[in-house]
């Protein structure tokens, strides 16, 4: 175990950026509206646990049931493409009965810890000490928990209209995020 304060720091910010759980807060709020309840510490937890599984195993995994890297990505970039596009034109993909409570489908995988997410770690593995990256994991996954815990605080902040704009111009970044990554990988 080779814990270094600056491979951390590194890490926790290429998470950062990559999660990116700030600009998720729109598709948060409006999952918690179509569901009435999210469990933040489920979620939180279970992201988490997605991601340090998926760093010590998840390139022997997919090789063992024929799925590379990039068909992962592809598949993760269409589940954000259909968020994003929900937002931005209003349409309805993931129907409220399907919700019960937001924690694992879609809010701890694909929003938290999505196809980007887990083929970043991979790419971290090959530059970090996995234990730098998992202590990366778990610093951003407490950050993710605070922001899940005061979404009500952020809409009440925001206001409807803000939200809408904000809603609206975040789905587009999800959608360009998707393209972009089902680019990235559909050329691979």
């Amino acid at each position: 175990m080779n814990i270094q304060l600056k491979e951390i720091a590194s890490v926790t910010m290429t998470l950062f950026a990559t999660i990116d759980v700030l600009g998720a807060v729109p598709v948060i709020i409006d999952l918690q509206k179509k569901a009435g309840k999210i469990e933040s510490g489920k979620a939180s937890l279970i992201a988490m646990l997605l991601m340090v599984v998926f760093l010590f195993i998840g390139d022997h995994l997919l090789n063992m049931i024929g799925i590379d890297i990039a068909s992962f990505a592809v598949a993760g970039s269409v589940i954000i493409f259909l968020i994003g596009l929900e937002m931005v034109v209003g349409m309805k993909i993931f129907h409220e009965e399907t919700f019960h409570t937001v924690s694992i489908v879609p809010l701890a995988f694909p929003l938290i810890a999505g196809a980007g997410t887990m083929s970043t770690l991979l790419s971290l593995k090959t530059q970090f000490d996995n234990w730098n990256i998992v202590a990366a994991i778990v610093i951003n996954v407490v950050f993710v928990f605070i922001v899940l815990k005061n979404t009500y605080r952020i809409e009440l902040l925001l206001g409807s209209k803000g939200l809408a704009i904000i809603r609206k111009a975040f789905g587009l970044i999800l959608l360009a995020m998707a393209i972009k990554l089902l680019k990235v990988n559909i050329m691979l």
